[in-house]
């Protein structure tokens, strides 16, 4: 152990990831409450300081931390700009409150303070040599007068005047402090908060039976999207397609003529990731697709997929970035008993690992400075190295701090939550498998009230193209509008995969979570005039959610009583506590279930006995309820409520 001096003990910083290694999350606007143990032996007066600043400033904005109990402070500051700050916590002994508050205790126990008062005089000089002293006049006379011992009365019928704690106070005298380590900060867009995904296969977008869509057929699609509320679009890989192993409808072996192969077997003589599919058509016809969404309220998420087809350029051109077996083989990829023959890892072990990481970082930068994509869902990133990713989008936000990265791991809990340290704006989730009301409760606890809030941002997917869970077989249109629902009001960013979600498409390999007859490997026709019950509400769930600001955030839920266990009710409120939401949700797609739900009224700063006006959002329906309990019924024709709360 170093010798020092510091008596101050600075411990238990919150929020902080790993020790400080790890940035915490927020988006412009939201606030940072940083909280910290200090300590000290004795009984001498504590201050403390929050420091913070953003990346472009060199000076840091200081703001005094209040005591809270049992040796614990508090401060806050709100972000206002994206990229970085960042921030850490000073402490030290007051030494000049130390002693006003000293010489007020013995005054107050009649005791004889003229030592005492002659030793306030040396607290005062570093006061009067700040520019910013309020009552300068009243400082310069109170000096004269501790140091004078025959003026001492006159100092003692200031000795109680406010003016001294908040003069000290905002001039503090910082003996010996100790400072924690520094923390970071990573600040992003809105949409990092609060987006809706919608996912579909640009070659299904032809309006022609059996034909290849395009891009052209994709900007028809898009007014449908952005009509039910869809803010994000997001496309599987639009690279060219491996022809060499590559796979058959239902992820066949062999490949039949005519067989599309899955567009997650990128390149081919064709081209490679910075390259598009030709039959999906040009740079100018993505470009101008990318726009035309963006004047509909929609951006373009592209799918990073780091890995390769066997006739990939790279191949050739860098074989070392691959694995190859001692039989002169090359290594595909295998997630056991699964094979996918048509695909090839990274090889991020190899030796020539700096030219690698070059590369996949230009493939990168190249669609968002090319075509301007602003939105990445990156396809099994806890198959590649944590310390990449970091790297990349770091490097990636240095230029481009509007960039944004959903990680698609279904994975272990850890391994999902060292991708959100790592730096991914959002994760996919487990909603996709909590199918009963104490899963999904745990389940989302869990994501808001630990540390995870501060870093991991969930998004919730009923379905992917890889997962139709077995509880969306053959499930009837309630079972489809339930869990929609609960995936966009329980967390601020959801997607779907559609259209097979609203049209109920969900044949699956016998025994299995896949799709018969898979877009994965598929072309498929669709009518994008489509519309049902389905498309309707889920336009309306979505509205609701760009309408209420109560839905735009994840972490503040509360999970609300109700004596039916079919039954889930959960309140939501935004930052400002203006607006409330409740939500009632049943888990039975087949009968009508009754019940009581609780609800917290102190958390709206009303009394339990209080009438308040409970407004149907998707209904229409106004009810007035009093006080905490009250009845309510769902049927299966429409599985939720959507509760508007107000006095």
């Amino acid at each position: 152990m170093n010798q020092n001096q510091q008596r101050v003990i600075l411990s238990d910083v919150y929020p902080s990831i790993d020790g400080g290694l790890y940035a915490i999350k927020r988006i412009p606007g939201q606030r940072v409450t940083v909280e910290c143990d200090v300590l000290c032996d004795g009984h001498d007066v504590l201050r403390a300081s929050l420091l913070y600043r953003h990346q472009s400033e060199k000076k840091w904005t200081e703001v005094p931390m209040h005591h809270q109990g049992n040796d614990r402070f508090g401060a806050h500051f709100d972000v206002a700009a994206l990229g970085q700050y960042t921030y850490c916590v000073s402490g030290w002994v007051d030494e000049a409150l130390n002693w006003l508050s000293g010489v007020r205790k013995k005054v107050q126990a009649d005791q004889i303070v003229t030592s005492e008062l002659l030793e306030g005089a040396l607290y005062v000089p570093h006061l009067l040599k700040s520019k910013g002293l309020n009552d300068r006049s009243f400082w310069e006379e109170f000096a004269l007068n501790l140091a004078d011992a025959e003026r001492h009365q006159a100092a003692l019928a200031v000795l109680f005047d406010p003016r001294l704690d908040e003069g000290f106070m905002a001039h503090p005298t910082k003996m010996l402090h100790a400072t924690t380590a520094h923390f970071s900060v990573l600040v992003e867009r809105k949409k990092a908060l609060f987006s809706t995904w919608y996912e579909f296969f640009p070659r299904s977008s032809s309006p022609t039976p059996g034909a290849h869509g395009t891009f052209k057929d994709c900007m028809q699609i898009l007014p449908k999207v952005a009509a039910m509320g869809f803010d994000t679009l997001y496309f599987p890989p639009v690279h060219p397609i491996g022809e060499v192993n590559r796979k058959g409808k239902n992820n066949a072996t062999d490949a039949q003529k005519g067989d599309v192969g899955s567009p997650w077997g990128i390149g081919s003589h064709l081209g490679g990731h910075k390259d598009l599919h030709p039959e999906l058509g040009t740079l100018a016809d993505f470009k101008q697709l990318v726009q035309s969404a963006s004047d509909q309220g929609i951006e373009i998420a592209m799918d990073f997929a780091l890995q390769a087809a066997p006739d990939h350029p790279w191949v050739k051109q860098h074989p070392e970035w691959f694995k190859w077996r001692p039989d002169g083989s090359i290594q595909y990829a295998e997630n056991p008993p699964k094979k996918y023959q048509d695909i090839l890892p990274i090889y991020f072990e190899t030796p020539d690992w700096k030219a690698l990481w070059d590369e996949l970082l230009s493939c990168c930068l190249y669609w968002v400075e090319e075509v301007g994509i602003r939105v990445f869902r990156v396809d099994n990133p806890h198959t590649k190295p944590f310390h990449f990713w970091a790297w990349l989008m770091a490097e990636v936000r240095a230029k481009h701090p509007e960039v944004l990265f959903l990680a698609e791991a279904f994975t272990r809990p850890k391994i999902m939550q060292q991708l959100a340290k790592s730096g991914y704006t959002q994760g996919y989730t487990y909603f996709t498998w909590r199918t009963d009301k104490h899963q999904m409760t745990e389940y989302v606890t869990e994501l808001t009230q630990s540390l995870q809030k501060e870093y991991f941002r969930p998004n919730f997917w009923p379905n992917t193209p890889d997962i139709n869970p077995f509880h969306l077989q053959g499930a009837n249109e309630s079972m489809h509008l339930s869990r929609y629902f609960m995936a966009a009001t329980l967390s601020s960013n959801t997607g779907v995969y559609g259209p097979v979600y609203e049209m109920m498409v969900s044949d699956a390999v016998p025994g299995r979570e896949e799709y018969m007859d898979s877009e994965k490997y598929a072309v498929r026709y669709w009518d994008w005039n489509f519309e049902n019950k389905i498309t309707v509400l889920m336009s309306k769930i979505n509205r609701a959610r760009h309408d209420f600001l109560a839905l735009q955030q994840t972490n503040n839920i509360v999970f609300c009583g109700v004596d039916n266990p079919q039954l889930m009710a959960y309140l939501k409120w935004d930052d400002a506590q203006t607006c409330w939401v409740l939500c009632v949700v049943s888990f039975d797609p087949y009968y009508t279930q009754k019940g009581t739900v609780e609800v917290p009224l102190h958390l709206m700063g009303l009394e339990g006995h209080a009438h308040y006006r409970v407004h149907d959002v998707i209904t229409q329906n106004t009810y007035d309820w009093q006080g905490t309990h009250n009845y309510v019924e769902i049927h299966p024709v429409l599985p939720f409520h959507l509760f508007q709360l107000t006095q």
